[in-house]
């Protein structure tokens, strides 16, 4: 059983600084992924070939024709980069961490973290980090500028506004995959659900509006990976007003604040693989 009290009573009293704790963090981080050198040169030289795979179909349609469904090469270059920027959080920090969260239920390991004099879904979230997704995070730089040499640079408010709307579709799929993992408190054998959440989000590498009706919704409100791919490009050249921007940041909050509740109420029902 966890240790009385429940987790609320192990985040009271006086406790590290938050800064103290995410350095901490970091490097215990650091150090796992360092565990064994030889796997990780090699999974960090192979990341170098998502970007190559991302790009590639993308290359082959365009060769073909100027637009699809109203976006020019360059335009969808903007999508295919705030894509890899998402794949760059998710792969890196998101899914390495909460992957492990399952593994920690089913084993025990959870005690550990229910242990720390810290917020269990803080230490949950920021253990592990898969270094070769840094890759993704510096190819979707360049091919964000690559897009914007063709279509032009705006001003300042569009550029918040993409940062802003990047910022929101990344919490949104954070606390999609936090909701996933809850259901692992229960069922314990959740895979499935992340291996088709995974093959889902895919989907953000191409501009929203090549999808219609229910497929469309799915990828916006459902599944929210157009949220952090297509809209802040769609930011970037114009297509989108302030109402819709607030809208999406509101509903990413309120999503954010749903999970953080699934997550405490999956822990107060926790009872330890090890007792």
């Amino acid at each position: 059983m966890p240790p009385a009290g429940g987790p609320e009573a192990l985040s009271s009293g006086p406790g590290p600084r938050l800064p103290e704790v995410l350095s901490a963090l970091a490097r215990v981080a650091l150090m796992n992924a360092l565990q064994y050198r030889a796997s990780f040169f090699v999974d960090f030289f192979v990341g170098s070939g998502n970007v190559v795979a991302i790009l590639l179909p993308l290359a082959v349609v365009f060769g073909k024709t100027d637009s699809v469904a109203g976006w020019t090469w360059d335009q969808s270059l903007l999508v295919t980069g705030f894509f890899l920027m998402m794949s760059a959080v998710m792969g890196g920090l998101v899914e390495p961490n909460l992957g492990a969260v399952v593994e920690g239920i089913r084993q025990g390991q959870m005690d550990y973290i229910l242990l720390k004099p810290v917020d269990a879904q803080l230490v949950a979230s920021a253990q592990r980090v898969a270094p070769a997704k840094l890759w993704d995070g510096l190819s979707a730089l360049v091919v964000i500028a690559w897009g914007l040499h063709g279509t032009g640079w705006p001003g300042f408010g569009p550029i918040t506004a993409a940062f802003c709307l990047m910022i929101a579709g990344v919490m949104a799929m954070y606390s999609l995959w936090l909701l996933v993992i809850c259901l692992s408190f229960w069922f314990v054998r959740v895979d499935n659900l992340r291996y088709l959440l995974g093959a889902v989000a895919d989907a953000g590498r191409w501009p929203v509006d090549i999808y219609s009706g229910v497929a469309r919704v799915f990828l916006t409100v459902v599944v929210p990976v157009a949220l952090a791919s297509s809209w802040p490009a769609m930011a970037l050249l114009g297509r989108l007003d302030l109402a819709l921007v607030v809208q999406a940041i509101a509903v990413s909050l309120g999503g954010f604040a749903f999970a953080r509740w699934s997550w405490k109420r999956a822990l107060a029902s926790y009872t330890s693989a090890s007792s």
